[in-house]
């Protein structure tokens, strides 16, 4: 699920949504489904960078803001905390078990067990534990767009914009939700409004499509979707002020001929561009091909 990318800077482009915790006491190298992936939530604040996904239906950053785990050396780590613990050292099927343990009543640990499950491809168990969840807090802007990462994943794309928007209406500030939502958009062809979503995040957070921090999840786009999303996540970039990442999401979208250099020499998002040597030296290669 978590993929490497050769840059850095990249946002993966594999996920659909972030993954949130809700609890302040995951850490988020646990997580890693925005845009182009979706993101999964927590609840708690970036602590240790976890690894990377694409932009597209895919899903990258999550709005998770978690808090060091701290334990009473005097008093045993509880069940919750354990497994919270087990997740930061990416001990996915250790954190499970010890989840179970964990009162059956908390709406955190169910979104816990959820991410886990993710983390391990097992996207039924996932979907199972998100909606228990639901059942016990039905408005958590968080478990609602993890779920929606899962429905991504799995390629039911009506019914993941229907729990990112319901994410929304509890949520409207949330950068990362939005995210999701423009990639969710997206690999459903619909461009324009997935671009329209993909502004409100940057306008919230300059730097949404940087946070390589929470969970991600596996990237079910087509070749004309991914494409798709590669072009549209370059203008982000653009927007953020991340010239080399645009200029490496437009040499995809070429690659996979969503679009062709006289298309982006007439975009006006791409005016920015003109001038850079990487940015002249790309149009220049693919004109000749």
């Amino acid at each position: 699920m978590c993929r490497l990318i050769r840059r850095r800077w990249l946002p993966v482009l594999t996920v659909i949504a972030a993954l949130v915790l809700a609890s302040p006491l995951v850490c988020s190298q646990a997580l890693a489904l925005g845009a182009t992936q979706p993101n999964v939530q927590t609840q708690t604040q970036p602590g240790a960078q976890a690894a990377p996904q694409a932009a597209a239906p895919a899903a990258t950053p999550v709005d998770a803001q978690s808090q060091p785990l701290v334990l009473n050396p005097q008093a045993p780590p509880t069940a919750e905390e354990l497994g919270d613990s087990l997740m930061a050292h990416q001990r996915y099927q250790a954190a499970i078990e010890s989840y179970k343990k964990a009162p059956r009543n908390s709406p955190d640990v169910w979104n816990k067990l959820g991410i886990a499950y993710q983390l391990m491809l097992d996207p039924q168990d996932a979907s199972r534990c998100y909606q228990t969840s639901l059942r016990l807090d039905a408005k958590n802007s968080h478990v609602l767009n993890n779920l929606g990462t899962i429905y991504d994943s799995m390629k039911e794309f009506g019914d993941a914009e229907r729990m990112y928007r319901k994410a929304l209406k509890l949520d409207p500030g949330s950068a990362l939700i939005l995210k999701n939502l423009g990639t969710n958009l997206l690999g459903q062809h619909k461009y324009k409004k997935g671009w329209e979503a993909y502004k409100a995040a940057l306008a919230i957070e300059p730097n949404i499509f940087k946070n390589t921090s929470s969970p991600r999840v596996e990237n079910p786009a087509t070749v004309e979707q991914r494409g798709a999303l590669n072009y549209y996540m370059a203008k982000g970039c653009v927007r953020a002020g991340m010239n080399d990442c645009a200029i490496e999401y437009l040499r995809m979208a070429l690659n996979e001929g969503f679009t062709n250099p006289k298309k982006i020499e007439a975009d006006s998002e791409f005016a920015g561009l003109h001038g850079l040597p990487a940015f002249e030296q790309l149009l220049a290669a693919q004109s000749r091909q």
